[in-house]
């Protein structure tokens, strides 16, 4: 217990966590009021997985508050996990924020250099790099970040928000499809036949 205590009240490990994972949103341009809702959103379970971690055991002083009693260290709140599967979360979260900060990266390096070049009106379906699998190469990653996230420190709020993180990216990523058919017209609806929304070969 006193191991895991430790993790608690490092608020220079909340602020490290909360700006690393929030940086990804560098790479993703809100062009319209939309789009940043899902960014709020993907803050907001950034936060929660920050303060949970090396903050304060939120979800378990709401338990116990709610039950009336203290409890321990437990699923769902404190070091979650940890005594199901020892640090293979940490090892499978470090592969998957890996795995996530490759995608945005080349997802960003190819629409920077295609489809955003469209103000000196040369913008163009992208179709190379990983956009060549999935439409949303940027969604994708951080749909595995916040994966990874539960995976080492599964806590109820976290798992109460990750459904609506994951909507609302959804519903941003079919709402960029239309406004891009309507610029692209029949070249972008050939790419969407092509191609999957989010993982390759399968959706």
């Amino acid at each position: 217990m006193e191991t895991l205590q430790s993790h608690y009240h490092q608020w220079g490990a909340v602020l490290f966590f909360t700006v690393v994972y929030a940086a990804a949103l560098l790479f993703v341009p809100f062009y319209k009021k939309m789009d940043r809702k899902p960014a709020t959103a993907y803050l907001a379970f950034v936060l929660a997985f920050a303060i949970e971690m090396h903050g304060i055991p939120m979800s378990m002083y709401l338990i116990s508050w709610f039950a009336g009693k203290s409890l321990p260290e437990g699923i769902l709140w404190g070091h979650t996990l940890i005594s199901q599967i020892g640090y293979t979360g940490m090892y499978l979260n470090i592969l998957c924020a890996a795995t996530a900060l490759l995608i945005i990266g080349n997802g960003w390096y190819n629409i920077y250099h295609q489809y955003w070049s469209k103000e000196s009106g040369k913008g163009k379906v992208v179709k190379t790099g990983v956009y060549k699998y999935i439409r949303h190469p940027q969604y994708t990653g951080f749909m595995l970040l916040t994966v990874g996230m539960i995976l080492e420190w599964a806590t109820l709020p976290m798992l109460i928000m990750w459904p609506f993180v994951a909507w609302m990216y959804y519903r941003l990523a079919r709402k960029e499809e239309r406004d891009m058919v309507r610029e692209f017209g029949e070249e972008y609806i050939m790419y969407m036949k092509k191609t999957k929304r989010f993982i390759p070969f399968v959706v």
